[in-house]
């Protein structure tokens, strides 16, 4: 791109060097300090914009992590801009809303699958190539919730551009595409509603590196509907120990097999 330094990542700021080949992938800029806090010796490698980045090491491996921002259009930039400069595997960690009933707040959700109901993936691929997470990082993900000993779902995540169009379907004037739609997913065992899966499962596709997610269950408004017990939580402290766990099982086996 003839608006960047050269070397250097247009929208990111870094170059190749700057990151390790595992990268963990926070939407929210605010959280890459704490998600870095679990590495050693990280520190800061550019701040630009949403996109974050710091890098240390797990278990000898360089790794990194760098935030998106919220939606398919920016975490699609930063897997284009991290791809060149050497990261191959990543792991997503964010928040999500549930949907199926027993999906409560505090759970985790490991997205197996993405319904591409944003706009990004359509620039990339037809719409009739699936969203699917990469095994390798989905294994590990359902490994390190099951070795933490948290409550994980495993599953089909809805991804959607518009986050009151989710919350505030009514309002809209598609109301009646956005609330048929909710119910279809609803049918289809849905676990959960986010926003950058789809996104990162597609470029990851088409790039031919590895993408995987896992989520904090903020609340279930379909619990809310329901009158059931609807627990809000904020922390995603625990999301978080699952990726970096998920990241150290990867590292470990891949070094065994001398990958």
């Amino acid at each position: 791109m003839k608006y960047a330094k050269e070397g250097v990542q247009y929208h990111l700021q870094i170059r190749k060097g700057d990151v390790g080949r595992y990268v963990i992938l926070p939407g929210d800029p605010k959280r890459c300090a704490l998600i870095a806090e679990h590495f050693e010796s990280s520190r800061l490698i550019a701040d630009s914009r949403e996109f974050v980045t710091y890098t240390g090491f797990l278990n000898g491996e360089k790794v990194s992590v760098t935030s998106t921002g919220i939606g398919g259009p920016s975490a699609a930039i930063a897997m284009e801009e991290l791809v060149k400069c050497g990261a191959d595997t990543f792991v997503r960690i964010g928040t999500c809303g549930g949907m199926e009933l027993d999906v409560k707040g505090g759970d985790i959700v490991v997205a197996t699958g993405a319904i591409r109901k944003e706009g990004t993936s359509r620039e990339y691929a037809p719409i009739e190539f699936p969203a699917v997470a990469d095994l390798t990082v989905t294994n590990a993900l359902v490994n390190a919730a099951k070795r933490l000993g948290y409550t994980y779902h495993a599953g089909v995540v809805e991804c959607k551009d518009s986050f009151y169009g989710q919350h505030e379907p009514e309002s809209k004037p598609v109301s009646y595409e956005l609330t048929e739609k909710w119910n279809a997913w609803l049918r289809l065992g849905c676990k959960a509603s986010e926003m950058e899966s789809a996104a990162l499962f597609i470029v990851a596709s088409y790039l031919h590196v590895r993408a995987g997610s896992t989520f904090l269950v903020m609340g279930n408004q379909e619990r809310e509907k329901k009158g059931l017990d609807n627990p809000i939580v904020h922390d995603t402290e625990a999301a978080v120990k699952v990726a970096v766990e998920a990241v150290r099982e990867m590292i470990l086996k891949e070094r065994e097999a001398g990958q």
